[in-house]
């Protein structure tokens, strides 16, 4: 038995569930409203974020700020599953990976619930032994967006990526 080639698999499959954990981590901690945690999970320094409309980011302490403001608020609620993760390692400190998203959002000050489909293009790197996310893209493939008025649930919107003025996100701002 060639024990470097068993010693590379685990160190292989050991990154795979590191990033997995890392991944889901994040999403955990959006959910949970916890941006100090959300920080974490990205790589100090320079970091290229890139949300669409949300916004894009050359710091992942840019991106928090953002995050406490339109996320950070008791009327929003939110729910990231990911999925489908496809990971590829490039090195012991490099890999790239493709990720599902299912994002769900009510706003209770706007009476508005939206419902993404989307996919995360990341790049992750080994730093001090930790894996972190030094570049993410979000793509939204699909959008539905829902008024509750009284007993009431109407459309607003279904497509793939909404027009701005039906989707603007400062507006769930607190």
């Amino acid at each position: 038995m060639d024990l470097s080639s068993l010693n590379a698999r685990i160190s292989r499959l050991e990154a795979l569930e590191a990033i997995k954990q890392l991944k889901y981590r994040y999403f955990f901690n959006c959910d949970q409203k916890r941006p100090a945690e959300v920080r974490k999970c990205f790589a100090d320094g320079a970091v290229e974020i890139d949300f669409g409309r949300i916004g894009a980011f050359t710091s992942a302490d840019e991106l928090v700020a953002v995050f406490e403001q339109l996320a950070c608020s008791e009327h929003i609620v939110e729910m990231h599953h990911a999925q489908n993760p496809q990971i590829t390692i490039e090195s012991d400190t490099e890999a790239s990976g493709l990720w599902g998203l299912y994002y769900y959002m009510i706003d209770t000050n706007q009476q508005i619930t939206t419902q993404l489909g989307a996919y995360y293009e990341d790049r992750y790197r080994c730093i001090d032994g930790d894996w972190k996310i030094v570049a993410t893209r979000c793509v939204v493939t699909s959008t539905q967006i829902l008024a509750m008025n009284d007993a009431r649930v109407s459309a607003i919107f279904a497509g793939v990526t909404a027009p701005a003025e039906l989707d603007d996100p400062s507006k769930q701002a607190g």
